[in-house]
């Protein structure tokens, strides 16, 4: 029996071995590999087209400087996703339920793009931190305050990821419990309950989605600020 309803999110362990390495590997063999074949299955092709409309549109209008983050970004989607999903499964562990994992990913990725607008346009990039037409009384708090805005961004990507995931697995969990107890006392109310479980999962898939592409997203918005170039109307796949 659980002490707490957080028990849940604890890294588990097996012979001391911490399985949450499992639940990291597990999402890439579940992805099926590329062939030979001049035709590919259903499955694949899915996959194939997926992964295509998805980079068209989150590389639209970034330059083609930008676009070279393509693998990588949607590497991390389908992770994210992956892992998200395969969360909500029965007797699984979410690993995007721990700050330490999300921060993990934000931080390097977000230093990442910082470092490149410095290096490649350092003007630019430090006039985010001044917007144009500022009064010159407010030039020093507005600084502060965008450097401040700067450096919470790794900090709102890890937290959004972990909270939202966290918020809908203890709703889940409480929804669950409650069906459980009212069966035998209240059997109409129990099946009600049962209802509200089951939208209730429908909709924890849904953010489970909705958390991984917007975690991309907003890499992708930070990548766009600190890249800039001739653009490209769209990838080539050729």
């Amino acid at each position: 029996m659980m002490v707490s309803l957080f028990d849940q999110f604890m890294s588990p362990t097996l012979f001391g071995i911490p399985l949450i390495v499992l639940a990291l590997v597990l999402p890439w063999l579940l992805l099926p590999a590329p062939s030979l074949r001049w035709l590919d299955n259903r499955l694949l092709t899915l996959q194939n087209w997926f992964i295509i409309q998805f980079t068209s549109q989150i590389f639209l209008p970034i330059s083609r400087n930008g676009q070279k983050w393509a693998v990588l970004l949607t590497s991390l989607m389908i992770f994210l996703l992956s892992l998200n999903t395969l969360g909500l499964l029965p007797y699984t562990f979410t690993p995007t339920t721990q700050l330490s994992m999300n921060m993990a990913f934000a931080v390097p990725l977000w230093l990442a793009t910082v470092i490149i607008g410095m290096r490649n346009q350092p003007t630019a990039a430090l006039g985010h931190l001044l917007p144009e037409g500022t009064p010159t009384l407010l030039i020093p708090i507005l600084i502060i305050i965008e450097t401040i805005s700067l450096f919470i961004r790794p900090l709102a990507l890890g937290v959004r990821l972990t909270a939202n995931l966290t918020a809908g697995h203890l709703l889940i969990h409480l929804i669950a419990t409650a069906a459980f107890v009212l069966l035998p006392l209240m059997p109409t109310v129990a099946i009600l309950t049962t209802t509200l479980l089951f939208l209730l999962t429908l909709l924890e898939v849904a953010v489970a989605m909705i958390q991984a592409y917007v975690f991309v997203l907003l890499l992708s918005l930070y990548l766009q600020e600190n890249t800039y170039g001739p653009s490209s109307t769209r990838l080539s796949y050729s």
